[in-house]
């Protein structure tokens, strides 16, 4: 009896792995059926951004709102006049008797109405003629040579000059030049004469770039700021720095400390205003200003995020109102520099307060700005302690929408030599803004003394 059991004991156990092996082969397929069967992966559910917050409407018309004083366009001074019309009352509008032509003693100063207009303009064509004469001896003809000084140029000063006002200042490209000088000035120029010009203006105004880096770097304080370029499709950064009377302006192919100590200076003096861009932290402690402007839009991106972030953001924001409106009334001589910095004293804790309950809050993206914000927190007062530094930087970002607007208009420059005439003439004419001087008297005297070989003019003051 026990052989007849044991065998069945084996066919017994073959059968169950058998079916074991069956079971497992049919989950399987099972599994690949079942993965074939779901539907494609769709695009991860994106959390819905809560809208920014509307602004009130005041109810205001735009414009000028009721009580803004007139600006009125100042009369040129008598003796710019170039012809007046008197126009003579005849008789009183009162009892109608006849009225003196003569001006009398009790006669009030006339009313004056001024008319500006073009006269018929043409450009003032000076031909230069070799002669050639005739030996009565020999019948040689000899000829007479047009000094190279003179055939060196085509286009006198002032027509260079306003080649570079047209193109630094106003921002037209070579072909709008071309045809407003002709249609104008009644002169056909090339484009490569306009290309020529601007580069013979880059020459001239080399020495006034070097003059202005030279001023900036020494400046007891200084607005920076930076933004992109192109040479030829590669990235480029345009730095600008900025002192109250002077502007510097550096096509630089990195945006890094070499830059900055190149627009700068390499001593890395005086005080920096600017924004958190990593760069600047290499700027002596104790000596830099962090706009506050750059801060506040920061903030109201967190706000924008809702949250923790949000409630962290207004209550900044409820402080930075304060703070702005202390500056103002000291701006306006309201409060001396003492009242300033006891009444910001309890804002400067209240805000720090804010930036720590930041660090502890779960949002790891405001917990991450408020920690960089801290680090640089002291340096977010300097204007409270230091003579003549603003708590935002405005004075660069203002001096660099003119270049702003030039990259958008021409995409940068397509060579080396046209990043250096950008980089000049946007020194000169933001300079020349500046101290409020005529820009095509200084581009036609630069070009006058770069001709005739002698000394430059200067853009420093006194």
């Amino acid at each position: 009896m026990d052989a007849p059991e044991c065998l069945g004991c084996r066919e017994r156990d073959v059968r169950i792995a058998d079916l074991d092996a069956r079971v497992l082969k049919l989950e399987a397929i099972i599994r690949d059926l079942q993965e074939k069967l779901k539907p494609p992966p769709g695009p991860r559910p994106v959390t819905p951004q809560p809208p920014a917050p509307a602004k009130k409407p005041t109810g205001k018309k735009p414009g000028a709102q009721p009580g803004h004083p007139p600006l009125m366009k100042s009369l040129v001074k008598p003796e710019r006049v170039n012809q007046v019309v008197p126009y003579i009352p005849e008789s009183c509008s009162k009892c109608r008797e006849p009225l003196p032509q003569a001006s009398g003693a009790k006669d009030p100063e006339p009313k004056r109405h001024q008319v500006a207009e073009l006269p018929p303009m043409a450009a003032v064509i000076t031909e230069h003629q070799a002669c050639g004469r005739t030996c009565p001896c020999c019948g040689e003809v000899t000829w007479a040579v047009i000094p190279a000084e003179v055939r060196a140029h085509s286009v006198g000063e002032n027509l260079t000059a306003l080649i570079g006002v047209l193109s630094g200042v106003h921002g037209m490209s070579k072909r709008d030049i071309e045809n407003l000088i002709e249609q104008s000035f009644d002169v056909s120029i090339a484009l490569g004469t306009i290309a020529n010009r601007e580069q013979e203006l880059s020459a001239a105004l080399a020495s006034a770039h070097e003059e202005v880096r030279r001023a900036v770097a020494a400046a007891a304080v200084k607005h920076v700021d930076e933004t992109g370029w192109k040479q030829a499709g590669k990235k480029r950064w345009l730095w600008v720095v900025a002192i109250p009377t002077m502007v510097y302006f550096l096509i630089h192919p990195r945006r890094n400390l070499d830059a900055l100590k190149r627009v700068a200076g390499d001593k890395l003096s005086g005080i920096l205003c600017s924004d958190r861009w990593c760069v600047y932290d290499e700027w002596p402690g104790g000596r830099r200003q962090v706009c506050w402007a750059h801060v506040k839009r920061n903030w109201e991106k967190q706000v924008e995020r809702g949250g923790a972030a949000k409630r962290v953001g207004e209550a900044w924001l409820e402080l930075h109102g304060q703070v702005f409106e202390l500056w103002h009334r000291f701006r306006d001589q309201e409060l001396s520099r003492r009242e300033l910095g006891d009444a910001t004293g309890p804002l400067m804790l209240a805000m720090l307060e804010v930036l720590e309950s930041g660090q502890r809050s779960r949002d790891c993206r405001l917990v991450r700005f408020c920690t960089r914000l801290r680090a640089v927190y002291h340096d977010l007062w300097t204007f409270v302690v230091t003579e003549d530094v603003e708590p935002t930087n405005n004075r660069a970002e203002r001096v660099l929408r003119r270049a702003v607007l030039w990259r958008r208009r021409s995409f940068g420059c397509h060579s080396v030599e046209g990043c250096r005439f950008a980089e000049r003439i946007l020194t000169v004419v933001q300079t020349l803004r500046e101290q409020k001087r005529s820009v095509l008297r200084f581009l036609a005297d630069a070009i006058t003394a770069h001709r005739a070989g002698t000394a430059l003019p200067r853009l420093q003051l006194g």
